[in-house]
């Protein structure tokens, strides 16, 4: 009788461990908690000139104002600044460009190069950013797009190119502007020329379509690449110092050349940082500009901000949306919220092993690192603290395995994302530690005899 009761505990305990062993998979899910307030609309009823404005937050690239802001525009000579900042990134300043037929034959504004002549790139985009020289901005884009061109095209000078390979060069350096505008996040970019003029291309699809593509950028996506220039690309300072310069002077091919810089706006208000005017009879005057104040950064983009004889319209319009976004924007770090690491329970780990049979195994969490930054919010404004954490994981758990998340919300918008972590690794159950459990059971039950 006692050896059957003895038997009858062994099979309920192997039972019970091969159980634990053979156990299926639950699937976590995902906990989620808030607290915060939402964002309100715009109070303010700003009148502007333009057709199309952005007012942006530079630092986390939230748009704090806009009017037309995500419709595809021409953008006249703010394009220059997507040619000095891929200049800026592929190049060194002192290399040296050969004038083309075709550059030199580029509309004015110009810096009246000569076929045959040679510049350095720091002198080209002085002339560039400045005087919004036309002929500077395609020197530079031959010599840069042609390394991008077959071997026959890429040993030339570009003194010896045709008309078309001269074109071949351009559109290889428009496309490198393209790929900079894509990375950067500007979904309603396209970029044909280096220079800003007017220009359509008509693009054949694989399936035998045509697509017809005109050169135009947003508001908004233009304040975009005016943020990257002087805060995210690894040659800001080049790009500031080059925009920020009053007056440069050169020599070259025994002639000499005074640029001066006609970014009004840098002489208007106090932290002004760059800028770039553009004109054309399609885009209307258009302006992109930049102001730092203590932790603030703000960038302007204006686009057919008035055509002649309303050429001063877009200073008005910038100074109205700086003042605007001064007044009514402070800035706020996302470590004002502090973390709450209660939310933070261990958690159960499915099929874990444990000291004891029976028991459930769990892993701690912490959270990994800090929110860095922060948002320039409005008095009415609140960001919100969003947490996220798996109920439940699936044993094996090794630690450092990310489970969950704290983000940093404004509206919809993520703008900062710390990881939730594992503190403590789990084993899975496997046959050797259904044998020591057996073992340890066994000489349990064998002592309280």
């Amino acid at each position: 009788m006692k050896r059957r009761v003895r038997i009858g505990i062994w099979k309920k305990v192997i039972a019970c461990v091969l159980w634990l062993f053979l156990c299926g998979q639950i699937v976590p899910v995902n906990a989620e908690e808030t607290e915060g307030a939402s964002v309100p609309e715009p109070l303010e009823n700003i009148s502007l000139y333009a057709t199309a404005a952005v007012l942006m937050d530079a630092d986390s690239g939230r748009v704090l104002y806009e009017k037309n802001g995500f419709t595809p525009m021409a953008m006249a000579s703010t394009t220059k600044i997507m040619t000095c900042i891929v200049v800026l990134e592929n190049a060194v300043l002192q290399e040296e460009a050969d004038v083309s037929s075709y550059a030199s034959g580029m509309p004015k504004v110009k810096l009246y190069v000569q076929k045959g002549e040679k510049y350095t790139l720091k002198d080209l985009l002085h002339s560039l950013m400045l005087e919004s020289h036309n002929d500077s901005a395609v020197i530079i884009a031959e010599h840069i797009g042609k390394q991008y061109l077959p071997e026959e095209v890429k040993r030339k000078s570009a003194s010896d190119f045709t008309i078309e390979e001269s074109k071949q060069a351009v559109a290889a350096f428009a496309k490198l502007m393209n790929q900079k505008a894509q990375e950067i996040g500007c979904e309603d970019t396209w970029f044909i020329t280096p220079n800003g003029l007017d220009a359509t291309e008509t693009i054949h699809m694989p399936d035998g379509s045509d697509l017809v593509k005109e050169h135009s950028t947003t508001a908004a996506d233009l304040a975009k690449i005016m943020s990257y220039c002087i805060k995210g690309s690894p040659a800001a300072e080049q790009f500031l110092e080059i925009t920020r310069t009053q007056s440069y002077s050169f020599a070259a091919n025994g002639r000499s050349f005074n640029c001066n810089n006609h970014n009004a706006f840098l002489s208007m208000m106090d932290g002004a940082l760059s800028g770039k005017t553009g004109f054309t009879n399609k885009a209307g005057y258009c302006y992109v500009g930049s102001l730092k104040r203590d932790d603030r950064t703000f960038v302007v983009a204006l686009l057919a901000c008035g055509w002649p004889n309303h050429k001063t319209y877009k200073w008005s319009d910038t100074r109205e949306l700086m003042e605007y976004g001064l007044d009514h924007y402070e800035y706020h770090s996302f470590s004002e919220v502090p973390i709450d690491t209660q939310r933070f329970q261990p958690i159960p780990v499915v099929g874990g092993c444990t000291k004891v049979l029976g028991e459930t195994a769990y892993t701690t969490l912490e959270a990994v690192g800090d929110a860095d930054g922060g948002l320039l919010l409005r008095e009415d404004e609140k960001f919100t603290v969003r947490y996220s954490v798996q109920e439940s994981l699936q044993a094996p758990v090794e630690s450092g395995t990310e489970v969950g998340c704290v983000e940093y919300v404004l509206g919809d918008i993520v703008y900062a994302r710390i990881p939730v972590m594992t503190k403590s690794s789990v084993e899975v159950i496997d046959f050797k530690w259904c044998v020591e459990q057996i073992i340890s059971r066994y000489l349990l039950f064998h002592m309280e005899e």
